[in-house]
């Protein structure tokens, strides 16, 4: 496999060169490399590869505006702004000089932003700022300093200091869902550049662009080397330079529920006619918000809903007496390629209570299977339980089932355990029998399910309901785990109501998913 260069000059050999490189990428020369992330960088591009198939690629087809946009979109407008790196001390006749690398957006009034991690990775180590503008239009650089980051994810949170919500700069935020995107979801892209990406003056202004599509598919990949996976969903609409970290929008509700990761090369799952449907090439990739808020709950930094709710601990409406947690973001896992078989992970988990996962018992589970567990749990995250409308602590039961479609048509499998030989005065409901479900007949695709859980002190499973699923799965799998047996949580050494997480993954044909036949 030929080398790639690190760094393409824009002249007339490197564009010839640039376009060897593009036949081997997109001519399928180069099978091993699956991702290709092509980044902005103060008047050159450089090539990054990794172990998935993304690429923040440069599309200079016409981004026409979303059909159905956001009833306000000056406020999409003034949320989302461009992560820059200012050049010159002193102004032209252009204005300031800077450097472009890609879209942030603001989801508070304190002056905190989301972004792509790899868009502050091409800063090597320097400062970020973001372009903002007042309302006569005069812009201005403002610092933006990074205060968590997940790299294994590719989010990060900044917040931008002196607080522009506090000047003279025309600022909004954007509300954010903590929802699971669905199938044929109608979502807006809303992101700004310069109008020269690679030769940018604040005195050239800045150019919106609006694109839109229908979520169509699911799919995990490992965004960095090592790492684990990240679920990302994909819509029918081509991405293009510099849009990496702009916001994803529901149509519908206008709150946020990913941000874009880059441009989806491999084929999709599903039929490649669905993703031409809006008459644009190409597939567009995002991170769901799922990620983004893992890390304000661990930085516990507010943030707000369309129903107006700033408090992020805020959850259903608090009953007297215990109510256990509650979900409020939560992702499945791929199956592990490297397993031969399926099988369980049972985990016993302590909800703290700001609602963040704090402690894991394993109760069973072997490897590989448990490392997929418990890499997905470290960012899960709930609403805490209550006792008497006051948040508390408490421990919930997280299963994971692993299933192949190998095993199609056999009879429905019974697992029995012993109950754990320690005795723990806090403990979450645990299964004792489980009934694995059919695979569903009609799944040619990897999937997955996420259900919640309620067992009484009794040990009855008291109520379950779906929170996610990638697949019009049958009521089979409802009937499954409703003949599961378990034993009653506990609070302070007395049998208790317990909620529990039951995640189901799927693997169709017993192949590896895409994202681990990279590895």
């Amino acid at each position: 496999m030929p080398e790639l260069p690190a760094a393409v000059e824009l002249s007339q050999r490197s564009i010839v060169r640039f376009r060897r490189c593009a036949k081997l990428l997109w001519g399928r020369r180069c099978p091993a490399i699956a991702l290709v992330r092509l980044k902005l960088i103060g008047g050159m591009i450089v090539f990054v590869t990794a172990l998935f198939v993304l690429t923040c690629a440069f599309s200079l087809s016409t981004i026409h505006a979303a059909t159905e946009i956001l009833a306000d979109d000056a406020v999409l407008s003034d949320a989302v702004c461009p992560i820059v790196y200012p050049v010159d001390q002193s102004s032209s006749d252009r204005g300031y000089h800077y450097l472009f690398y890609g879209n942030g957006f603001f989801i508070n009034e304190q002056g905190y932003l989301i972004t792509a991690a790899h868009v502050l990775s091409q800063l090597h180590g320097g400062q970020a700022y973001i372009l903002l503008h007042d309302p006569s239009a005069r812009y201005r650089f403002v610092r933006a300093d990074l205060v968590i980051v997940d790299r294994s994810h590719d989010v990060a949170i900044l917040r931008a200091t002196p607080n522009p919500f506090d000047g003279p700069h025309t600022v909004r935020y954007l509300s954010l869902s903590s929802d699971w995107v669905v199938e044929n979801q109608d979502v807006v892209v809303p992101s700004t550049r310069p109008p020269k990406p690679l030769d940018a003056y604040t005195l050239d202004g800045s150019v919106a662009d609006r694109l839109s599509g229908q979520v169509f598919d699911f799919t995990f990949s490992q965004l960095e080397k090592g790492r684990g996976d990240t679920e990302l969903f994909l819509f029918n609409h081509q991405v293009r330079l510099g849009q990496s970290g702009a916001p994803v929008v529901a149509a519908g509700s206008g709150e946020v529920v990913g941000l874009i990761e880059g441009q989806w090369l491999r084929p999709p799952s599903v039929s490649i006619a669905v993703a031409g449907e809006s008459g644009m090439p190409g597939v567009g990739a995002a991170v769901p918000m799922h990620y983004a808020i893992a890390l304000l709950k661990q930085k516990e930094i507010s943030w707000h809903t369309t129903s107006g709710d700033s408090n992020s601990s805020i959850g259903p409406p608090p009953a007297e007496g215990f109510s256990p947690p509650t979900p409020l973001s939560l992702v499945a896992c791929s199956f592990p390629s490297q397993a031969i078989f399926g099988g369980e992970v049972v985990l016993d988990s302590l909800i703290d209570s700001h609602g963040r996962l704090m402690q894991i018992r394993v109760v069973r589970g072997t490897s590989p299977l448990l490392e997929k567990a418990l890499a997905a749990v470290q960012t899960w995250s709930f609403y805490p339980a209550r006792l008497d409308s006051h948040p508390v602590a408490a421990r919930i039961g997280i299963t994971f089932q692993f299933l192949q479609s190998d095993e199609r048509g056999r009879a429905a499998p019974v697992h029995k355990f012993d109950e754990p030989s320690a005795v723990w005065p806090e403990r979450a409901a645990l299964p004792i029998v489980t009934v694995e479900p059919l695979f569903p007949p009609a799944m040619d695709r990897d999937g997955g399910v996420i259900l919640y859980d309620v067992v009484a002190a009794d040990g009855q499973l008291s109520s379950v309901r779906i929170l996610s699923q990638s697949e019009s799965l049958p009521t089979d799998i409802l009937a499954a785990l409703r003949q599961w047996r378990f034993i009653p949580g506990r609070r302070a050494g007395i049998d208790s109501d317990s909620a529990g997480v039951v995640v189901m993954a799927f693997r169709y044909g017993g192949k590896a998913n895409h994202a681990d036949q990279t590895k």
